[in-house]
């Protein structure tokens, strides 16, 4: 059974940096992405960054390139997004999830085969 579990948000005033980590239980291929996405109140899930396990590509929303950084560990299945720089506008529920063959649609929800729960990230004055 594949686990995913998010931690590290929190509230943060902006101009300052968080970072999230997702660890990933059950896995069996090295081929997945891991990839990260956020919902703000009322909106439509956003895709943010991936990574693809096997050789590290990453992929980043617009509104998050030269901020925010994916990276991974391919031995514990574990990725850290760092995020600086936050805006009030990064506020939001930030869901890691597992697409079971990476592909370059991992920040799309609906190619996301395992989610976690979820952390709440704020920031705000």
């Amino acid at each position: 059974q594949v686990r995913i579990v998010e931690s590290g948000g929190g509230l943060v005033q902006p101009g300052g940096s968080l970072r999230l980590s997702c660890a990933a239980s059950g896995l069996i291929s090295d081929f997945y992405a891991m990839s990260w996405f956020r919902q703000a109140p009322g909106k439509e899930p956003e895709g943010v960054s991936c990574i693809s396990n096997h050789d590290g590509t990453t992929y980043y929303a617009d509104s998050v390139k030269g901020r925010f950084t994916l990276s991974r560990d391919k031995n514990t299945d574990t990725a850290w997004l760092q995020m600086n720089i936050l805006k009030p506008e990064d506020t939001g529920v930030y869901y890691c999830a597992v697409e079971r063959i990476a592909t370059m649609s991992c920040l799309r929800p609906s190619n996301m085969d395992y989610w976690g729960k979820g952390t709440l990230v704020t920031v705000s004055s």
